[in-house]
C-alpha cells in the first residue's frame, strides 16, 4: 500500500457533497493561494483523482484541501477540487467549512454568530456561522465583488436554435440562460436534458467569448453554465436554477457562487435591490437564501457584495488507501 493513507471528513450542503481532506497530503509550498493551486494541480493531481474519482468518489464528487493561509486575517485557506480540476470559488463548500472550522476548533466559537474568514483562490470570503448552546447551525457568507460581465449575448446552437444568455462573475464566471429556451421545465424535465443544454452553452461560450478579470488572469475562465427558470424579477416566490460546471458536473445545491453571480446579474438589470432577500432552489429542491448586501467595485466595473446562506451537514469519515498493484484504485470515471 502507499506510505500515507488519505483521511477525509465528508459533508454535504443542500445535497452537494464536500470531501474535506484531513490527512495524507504532503506539505504545500508557501506562496499565494493561486500559486498553491498551481502547485497542487501540477504536482499532486494524482491525489485529487484518488479522492474524487471512482471507486471512492463519483463523477459529481467535490473536495476541499485546507492549506496554510497567505492573506492577513484569514482563519484558513482552501483549494477546491472536482472532476476536471480546481475551481476558484465554491459557496456550498464555504458553508460547510464554516461549520467545520468551529467544530474542529480552528476558530473559537462565539454565540450567537461566529465569523470565519476563508481565503479562497478568488479572494477572502467571510462566513457567518450561527452558534447556539455550543452547536453550529446555519451559515451565510459574503464573497468577493460580483458583477455582470456581459448581458443579452446570443449564440446559435444546432440543437436548440438562437439562445440568449448573460455572463456574470460570482467568484467564478458563469453563463446564465433561461431554461425555457431549450424547452425545459424544473420539476418536469430530466436532469440529463439540463446537462446537455448547459454543456452546449458552455462549450460554445468558451470558444466565442474572451473573459477578463481585473485581479488575475487565472480567474478569467468560464466555470460552467447556470440554467434558470427565468424568474429573475424580485418576488417572494423561490427562483430555481441548476449549475452544470467543470466537466459537466451537476451541482445538487443551488450553487453558492452561482447564486452570487445570478444576484449580480439581477441587480445590474434592476431586478433586485439592496437588502431584498430571494430564495433560490436547486434541482433536488434544496434552498439557499440570497441578497445584495451592498454595492462594490471590481476594477472599473460596478459590482455587488452578495450574501448567500444555507445549511451543511456531516455525512461521514473515511480513510483511503491504494494498494501498489491496483491501477483502477488510482481513480477512474465512467463518462
Amino acid at each position: 500500500m502507499n506510505a500515507a493513507a488519505l483521511t477525509v471528513t465528508d459533508m454535504h450542503t443542500g445535497g452537494e457533497p464536500l470531501r474535506i481532506v484531513t490527512g495524507g497530503y504532503p506539505p504545500i509550498p508557501s506562496g499565494t493561494i493561486l500559486e498553491k493551486r498551481a502547485y497542487v494541480r501540477e504536482h499532486l493531481d494524482h491525489l485529487r483523482k484518488i479522492l474524487i474519482f471512482e471507486p471512492r468518489g463519483h463523477y459529481d464528487m467535490y473536495g476541499a484541501l485546507l492549506v496554510e493561509p497567505n492573506l492577513p486575517g484569514a482563519d484558513l485557506a482552501v483549494l477546491f477540487m472536482h472532476n476536471e480540476g480546481y475551481s476558484t470559488m465554491c459557496g456550498h463548500a464555504v458553508i460547510a467549512l464554516g461549520r467545520y472550522a468551529i467544530d474542529q476548533g480552528l476558530v473559537p466559537a462565539r454565540e450567537p454568530v461566529t465569523t470565519v474568514n476563508i481565503e479562497c483562490p478568488c479572494g477572502m470570503v467571510t462566513a457567518s456561522v450561527e452558534v447556539k448552546d455550543g452547536k453550529t447551525g446555519a451559515v451565510s457568507f459574503e464573497s468577493v465583488p460580483a458583477f455582470l460581465f456581459a448581458r443579452d449575448l446570443q449564440i446559435e446552437l444546432p440543437s436548440h436554435g438562437l439562445v440568449t444568455y448573460d455572463i456574470a462573475y460570482g467568484g467564478a464566471f458563469y453563463a446564465l440562460a433561461d431554461c425555457r429556451q431549450f424547452g425545459l421545465e424544473f420539476g418536469r424535465s430530466r436532469a440529463r436534458d439540463f446537462v446537455d443544454a448547459a454543456t452546449a452553452v458552455t462549450e460554445r461560450v468558451k470558444r466565442d467569448v474572451a473573459l477578463t478579470h481585473p485581479d488575475h488572469d487565472d480567474l478569467a475562465f468560464l466555470y460552467g453554465t447556470i440554467l434558470t427558470d427565468g424568474k429573475d424579477v424580485f418576488s417572494d416566490e423561490p427562483a430555481c436554477n441548476v449549475c452544470v460546471f467543470a466537466q459537466a458536473e451537476v451541482d445538487r445545491s443551488p450553487t453558492g457562487s452561482g447564486v452570487t453571480a445570478r444576484l449580480a446579474a439581477m441587480h445590474a438589470k434592476g431586478q433586485i435591490g439592496l437588502d431584498q432577500t430571494r430564495t433560490f432552489e436547486s434541482i433536488v429542491g434544496s434552498r439557499f437564501s440570497g441578497s445584495v448586501a451592498r454595492a462594490a467595485k471590481a476594477g472599473g466595473r460596478d459590482a455587488i457584495i452578495a450574501r448567500v446562506g444555507g445549511r451543511a451537514y456531516y455525512s461521514g469519515k473515511a480513510e483511503f488507501v491504494v494498494e501498489a498493484d491496483d491501477e483502477l484504485g488510482r481513480g477512474f470515471l465512467v463518462t
